[in-house]
């Protein structure tokens, strides 16, 4: 998909304040300070439309991005490490919870995993629960310009023995320093958006 142009068109923490113009959406997960509004801002070739920090736990609101009035890009909270009260975290979780169970107009997942560490425990948990209700999931492994060019399908495999992945999931090296993967993930986007 060539980005024609993209603007944050909602934010919320409940279903009112979401769209209702029944876009499809895609969204992003992931663990808190794992890259996701770089990636979006790579993805939507913009320098800062999703606001990028390296304090974890910045995105407390499921953030919606029009992308070309086609489909909504969909930030939601990182889980694991943030700075914040437990009841605040939990919240988050909940949030997330129902927008993940509840919304007709989903297509997809990027998952997003720092390729410089083998999946933790809450990346395991995220994946598994996503598999579970059977949702299409691609998987992109983030910050793989801080690794050497010979370390990246090393660290690949490390995520797809980890998550016990099968040949047809998808996998994707992402950089948004180099924009390594943008292609790609416009690519898995393209082929769920169609289905």
């Amino acid at each position: 998909m060539e980005v024609k142009k993209s603007s944050l068109e909602a934010v919320g923490v409940k279903f009112e304040q979401y769209p209702t113009d029944n876009k499809p959406e895609i969204a992003f997960a992931g663990k808190s300070n794992v890259g996701k509004s770089t990636l979006i801002n790579a993805m939507l070739n913009r320098k800062s439309l999703a606001r990028t920090s390296s304090q974890p736990g910045k995105t407390r609101t499921i953030n919606f991005y029009n992308v070309n009035d086609a489909l909504y890009i969909v930030d939601l909270p990182g889980y694991g490490y943030a700075k914040a009260a437990k009841t605040e975290i939990q919240k988050w979780g909940v949030m997330i919870e129902k927008y993940l169970q509840k919304r007709q107009s989903l297509m997809g997942i990027i998952l997003l995993i720092d390729i410089r560490h083998e999946p933790g425990k809450n990346d395991i948990m995220m994946y598994e629960w996503l598999k579970h209700y059977g949702y299409n999931i691609i998987i992109a492994a983030t910050k793989a310009d801080k690794l050497n060019r010979s370390q990246v399908p090393k660290q690949l495999s490390v995520i797809k023995k980890t998550l016990a992945l099968s040949p047809q999931d998808k996998l994707i090296a992402f950089s948004g320093t180099t924009k390594l993967g943008v292609t790609e993930l416009w690519e898995e986007i393209d082929k769920l958006l169609i289905q």
